[in-house]
């Protein structure tokens, strides 16, 4: 165990764990968001406005299925975490083995699925006619690739489970240094289009991911496996299955409802879908901070109900509820002020409806920004503790706000109602997710109280 670059956060200070695990998964996401910001970018300038709503018409239903694909590789990690924390080293063994396994069962399916439907689901979103064509030639690449999204994204799970959250940021950092040199390679060298933008990120992650499970296999003896973890063993099986496919359904069910907005903002047509695109892009880089948050009370939570420390949880909670609301706060003045101007990176200032809906877009999501903070926090919280099923329900509360503003106000109200769906989504998904905390909390409560009185029973 000498070997290993592993914390653990079940001891010390919850603020300074906190920050200190969370600030190179902000570093790592930064730079994942920069080079999805420079895709756009590129796209936007120099194969223009058409594009760019071509590459935003997908979205949602990238979101759809590779938010399920990152949502089941978190999902694996927690027993792995849960496993650390307790010291059981021959059963965190067993989890990664068998994880493994069902990656790659899950990753064949989907990646045949979702290629040879994929332009159906386009025609099904009522993606416009004028840019169809460019949004499945760069969709259809993404879900070619999904092998190696669950690659990179399942063995960085690992690691963050162990503590290490630094490595995975290293290799994700060169990764992007990599897709930025691509898309300019194959789209302004090689005049590949947008099919060149999503091949370049499918590549630049397959070399990330790749990286990892070197690093793992030279620096973490904890996670080399032996012939008898690679073999799916029903316990493990179904613990991992209640774990992973549960986080995986919560971003999917999240997504659908995302769907069915992308679909009500496809009907207002390709300019109202170019603003939501850029001003969706910015939204994304500016909220880097609350997944951070949220990735980290997972393995938080993991690792302390591993180790028995419930009271723990909450001093977690309260920590990272301050950080995300001193964010929340800073990161609403700057884009009040400065959100025009990073909207000028995706358009030229002359194209002045996208530039005006996209700064709507922009503020009135941003003054909603703590709730989303809390929508994170907790959520990751219960799923470290063991219940992501609980987690799943914030997902639907999530896609009904969303569902419901796609089908009703946005044919009413247009691109404002667009710009209130996602507060609206994270505000009904706190007022579950608050109190199922508590009811999770109180029954680990309950039950390590019975299991510490059984030996005085017995």
């Amino acid at each position: 165990m000498a070997k290993d670059s592993t914390k653990d956060m079940s001891e010390g200070s919850p603020m300074k764990l906190i920050l200190g695990f969370a600030l190179p998964l902000l570093l790592g996401l930064l730079f994942q968001q920069v080079y999805s910001l420079v895709d756009t970018i590129i796209v936007g300038r120099f194969l223009g406005v058409k594009a760019l709503a071509a590459v935003g018409a997908t979205g949602s239903i990238n979101f759809l299925i590779i938010g399920f694909c990152l949502g089941v590789c978190s999902g694996f990690g927690l027993p792995v975490a849960q496993r650390f924390g307790a010291k059981d080293y021959n059963g965190l063994r067993k989890y990664v083995g068998n994880s493994a396994l069902l990656s790659v069962i899950i990753a064949v399916v989907m990646t045949t699925l979702t290629v040879l439907l994929c332009h159906s689901i386009l025609e099904w979103m009522q993606t416009p006619e004028d840019i169809i064509r460019q949004s499945y030639e760069y969709i259809v690449v993404i879900f070619a690739g999904i092998p190696v999204v669950f690659l990179y994204n399942l063995l960085s799970s690992y690691l963050r489970s162990l503590g290490d959250s630094v490595t995975p940021v290293v290799f994700l950092v060169l990764s992007a240094c990599l897709n930025i040199g691509l898309d300019l390679l194959f789209i302004v060298t090689f005049q590949m289009g947008v099919f060149g933008a999503a091949f370049a990120t499918v590549l630049a992650q397959g070399v990330s991911g790749v990286l990892c499970l070197i690093y793992i296999i030279k620096k973490f003896e904890s996670l080399h496996l032996e012939r008898s973890d690679w073999k799916l063993d029903g316990p493990y099986v179904r613990v991992l299955i209640t774990m992973g496919l549960p986080m995986g359904f919560q971003y999917s069910i999240t997504a659908i409802g995302s769907v069915i907005l992308q679909a009500a903002v496809n009907s207002l047509g390709s300019t109202a879908v170019a603003s939501m695109t850029a001003a969706n892009k910015i939204s994304i880089f500016m909220v880097c901070p609350f997944d951070a948050l949220g990735s980290t009370m997972a393995t938080y939570g993991g690792q302390n109900v591993g180790a028995g420390k419930l009271d723990r949880l909450g001093k977690g909670i309260r920590s990272a509820t301050l950080l995300g609301a001193v964010y929340a706060v800073v990161i609403l003045i700057f884009l009040i002020f400065l959100g025009h101007r990073l909207i000028y990176l995706f358009v030229s200032p002359s194209e002045t409806v996208v530039v005006s809906q996209a700064k709507q877009f922009l503020i009135t999501n941003a003054a909603f920004y703590f709730p989303l903070s809390l929508v994170n926090i907790v959520r990751f919280t219960i799923q470290g503790m063991g219940y992501s099923g609980f987690a799943v329900f914030a997902g639907v509360f999530e896609m009904i706000a969303r569902a419901l503003v796609g089908l009703f106000f946005v044919p009413i109200f247009g691109f404002t109602a667009v710009c209130f769906a996602s507060p609206a989504a994270w505000i009904l998904a706190d007022c579950f997710l608050i109190p199922a905390y508590f009811h999770v909390l109180h029954r680990l409560q309950k039950q390590m109280q019975q299991y510490r009185t059984q030996p005085a029973e017995s």
